[in-house]
C-alpha cells in the first residue's frame, strides 16, 4: 500500500473517530481510538513508536516516540489543542526527517469539523 493510500485510510479513521468522540477529549483517548479504528483495516499499526536519534556519535535509542506509525512508512501525530501552530508542524517535519518517512499526518482533534483539523505533511516540504 503506498503512503497516499495509507493517507486516505487514516483519514477516514480519523473522520470515523472525531464523529463518535467529538472535540474535548486528552490526546491519549483519540490515538487509542485511531490506533482501535486502523487496526480493523489490517494495516500495520504501532503506537508510542520508540524513534532513536542520532547526533553524530551520540545515539540516543529513545529520542522520541511516535504517535502512530502505519506499515513502517506513514506517520501521524495526534493533538487535542486549540490550534495547530509552527511548533506541531515542525515536530512531525523533525519526526518524518529522522525516520525516513516520505509522508506522515498532524491530527488536532479539537475541532468543530475534523477536515479543518488534519494536515497532509510531506517530508523535506514546508
Amino acid at each position: 500500500m503506498t503512503e497516499n493510500e495509507i493517507s486516505k485510510v487514516v483519514y477516514d479513521c480519523a473522520l470515523k473517530v472525531h464523529k463518535n468522540l467529538g472535540p474535548g477529549l486528552l490526546e491519549s483517548a483519540y490515538e487509542e481510538c485511531l490506533f482501535y479504528e486502523l487496526s480493523k483495516t489490517g494495516l500495520k499499526v504501532e503506537k508510542q513508536k520508540p524513534l532513536p536519534l542520532i547526533y553524530e556519535d551520540v545515539k540516543l535509542e529513545i529520542g522520541y516516540r511516535i504517535d502512530l506509525m502505519v506499515e513502517n512508512k506513514f506517520i501521524i501525530e495526534i493533538k487535542a489543542v486549540d490550534a495547530l501552530n509552527d511548533v506541531h508542524l515542525a515536530q512531525i517535519l523533525t519526526y518524518l526527517k529522522i525516520s525516513d518517512c516520505k509522508l506522515g499526518m498532524l491530527i488536532n482533534f479539537n475541532v468543530t469539523l475534523i477536515k479543518k483539523g488534519i494536515k497532509r505533511v510531506i517530508n523535506g516540504i514546508l
